[in-house]
């Protein structure tokens, strides 16, 4: 479905009553979200695209640095929406998939009535805490943030092996991502190497710039929100809630026992907090 500029998303869409769009997160597609889809869609119509630059979306050339930006992304998700008939709906995302959530919420609260992040932190505290030898865990996010050439060449030269050392390192169940799925992964993501780095860089640049400007106004999540997240926080030095708890004044914050995949690893946990989102 064509959503911006010519740009296409595929997207599955299941169910019927109150409209859940699920986001996904690296190295995956909508795929990541079939558990809890499935379960939603007895009382909620889900709909679960690839971003852009992931799965069989479009990627488009990282022809300026707002192409990948999160706010464009997050416009997309908007824009499919209500090209679906929703104009308002509640929004679960993981991963790179909650930062563009995260966006949605903040530049259309009339649109997003809920919103759910798993893993992740908003852009500006995911950088300040990455810091000293800790800071090792985010390799990924220094490599992708260099200007274009470096990162996509090293990357593409060994793709497999990278996005299967995310996939095999963070999931704490085994076989919560079977090998089917982990090779549909590989596939999708060694096919999207430019568009994967593109995205992250707007991490590291142009997504910084929209996330201080909100900061530097007071703006902050006008919706109900809920995270969670595992427990990073003893080993990186930070407060998870209390940063999260500068963004959102109507916030549930949790921490789970699950591996970094949890929609895979915990899909009924995951499924009922959002059920429990959208009824609010």
């Amino acid at each position: 479905m064509r959503v911006d500029d010519g740009v296409a998303l595929n997207v599955a869409v299941g169910g019927a009553g109150s409209p859940v769009v699920l986001l996904h997160g690296f190295p995956q597609t909508h795929l990541m979200w079939r558990h809890v889809a499935a379960d939603l869609a007895a009382d909620h119509t889900v709909i679960c695209p690839d971003l852009r630059g992931y799965g069989a979306s479009d990627k488009p050339a990282e022809t300026d640095a707002d192409v990948y930006s999160k706010r464009t992304m997050a416009r997309d998700v908007v824009r499919l929406a209500a090209a679906l008939g929703h104009d308002r709906f509640t929004l679960a995302g993981h991963d790179r998939g909650a930062l563009v959530a995260f966006r949605a919420a903040m530049d259309h609260p009339d649109a997003v009535t809920g919103a759910l992040f798993l893993d992740v932190l908003p852009t500006l505290d995911m950088w300040d805490a990455l810091r000293g030898v800790s800071g090792a865990v985010g390799f990924h996010l220094y490599l992708m943030a260099q200007p274009p050439g470096l990162p996509e060449e090293m990357i593409q030269a060994a793709a497999d092996s990278f996005f299967a050392f995310f996939l095999d390192d963070w999931t704490e169940t085994p076989d919560a991502i079977p090998a089917e799925l982990r090779a549909h992964y590989l596939a999708a993501s060694t096919a999207a190497v430019p568009s994967i780095v593109a995205d992250y860089r707007a991490s590291a640049g142009v997504d910084v710039d929209h996330d201080t400007a909100d900061k530097e106004k007071g703006n902050r999540l006008a919706m109900p929100v809920t995270v969670l997240q595992q427990d990073w926080g003893a080993s990186l030095g930070y407060h998870a809630q209390g940063l999260w708890s500068a963004w959102a004044d109507d916030l549930e914050h949790r921490t789970v026992s699950c591996g970094h995949f949890m929609a895979e690893e915990d899909p009924r946990m995951v499924a009922d907090e959002i059920r429990a989102l959208a009824a609010r």
